[in-house]
């Protein structure tokens, strides 16, 4: 048992603190186990923490009741990940509210190079059902990891495409991933974690209760490159997840479907108010998310003449999984943003970088 693993679950365990918090407190004193070791005076100068804050932390006695955590994940045969884990989920930690800590049983990569949502109503239509089995199939062309969350509908279809086509699969729950729900999908959920894996951020022994499936929705939408919602009514969790990706900034798909039938409402409203893109084939994805799906030339690339810091940047998006923001190229980069903007105008006019949706780039 790692001992330090019982100080990032005890941290999480004190009222008040919160997953802001907990990020805020690591990154000031630099561990779970230096936050507990701290001073009052040091607490009190992180910016965020008050006077109820800081004598919750000295005065909190969590650790057994972590230690139990640990050993009922051990029990069920699950790993505990924290994000400072270099297996933790790199697209998650991107997301504002992302959780933490995250329980996994199965081996599945949580950082594949290509990963994409599929979500839905329960109420699948055959269309519905048909449609999601061809976007896996074109998916599987292109080895990329599909997450869904178990569901009835379109979530089951998905992942059960998935084991058909061999593809990887990560399903993601809402209680603990010994309370598998729906009961009757329990035998996908032992499949999927030879393919990939089932993932929760809650306890185990924790009931699938309503107020975490939202929850649990932001999790699908972090992990993942883009979301595509097959079939929607007016309202639901699939329109959540959508909701959730598109403040995530990362790409939401919908398929059309007929008109004034219950189950296209959704999608199509997410269509006509400019809140999805339409998707109509793999090629769809290929493009909006610069996905580089040609065979590799033996001959390396001959670039033109770059400046020093076009070159940091051309190979900074060149070993990139996917496209990136501005933002996030300028702090990698270490160059000023200002200057990152020119020198990405500077690769585009040499064909080597273009600019996509949410305000990223890529290579061309």
């Amino acid at each position: 048992m790692s001992e330090e693993l019982v100080f990032q679950i005890s941290l999480e365990l004190i009222p008040g603190v919160g997953n802001r918090g907990v990020k805020q407190l690591m990154s000031y004193c630099g561990s779970a186990s230096e936050v507990f070791r701290s001073s009052k005076n040091k607490l009190l100068k992180i910016p965020g923490v008050g006077e109820k804050m800081a004598e919750a932390i000295l005065h909190s006695s969590p650790f057994k009741e972590a230690e139990d955590i640990l050993k009922s994940a051990e029990k069920i045969g699950a790993s505990v990940l924290h994000y400072t884990n270099g297996e933790f989920p790199a697209r998650l930690k991107q997301a504002p509210d992302s959780p933490n800590i995250i329980y996994r049983k199965g081996n599945g990569d949580l950082n594949p190079k290509r990963c994409i949502a599929i979500v839905g109503t329960r109420k699948a239509t055959d269309y519905g059902r048909s449609i999601t089995d061809k976007i896996v199939e074109g998916l599987a062309a292109l080895n990329v990891t599909v997450v869904s969350g178990l569901a009835y509908g379109i979530d089951i279809q998905a992942h059960k495409a998935c084991l058909k086509n061999n593809l990887p699969t990560l399903s993601i729950l809402a209680g603990g991933l010994d309370r598998i729900y729906p009961s009757v999908h329990k035998k996908y959920a032992e499949e999927i974690q030879d393919r990939g894996a089932i993932i929760s951020e809650s306890i185990p022994g924790t009931k699938p209760d309503p107020h975490l499936f939202p929850a649990r929705n932001r999790i699908i939408a972090g992990m993942t490159d883009a979301t595509i919602i097959v079939e929607a009514a007016a309202k639901g969790g699939a329109l959540i997840t959508a909701n959730i990706a598109d403040s995530y900034d990362r790409l939401v798909f919908a398929v059309p479907g007929d008109v004034g039938h219950t189950y296209s409402e959704g999608t199509n409203k997410l269509i006509a108010t400019q809140r999805a893109l339409i998707y109509t084939g793999i090629e769809d994805l290929i493009y909006h998310l610069n996905w580089d799906v040609e065979e590799k030339s033996d001959k390396p690339k001959v670039l033109p003449d770059l400046t020093k810091e076009e070159q940091v940047i051309y190979e900074l998006l060149n070993e990139s999984r996917s496209p990136l923001e501005i933002d996030l190229i300028a702090i990698k980069s270490q160059i000023p943003i200002n200057q990152v903007a020119s020198h990405l105008l500077s690769l585009e006019f040499k064909n080597l970088v273009k600019s996509l949706p949410g305000k990223k780039f890529g290579l061309a």
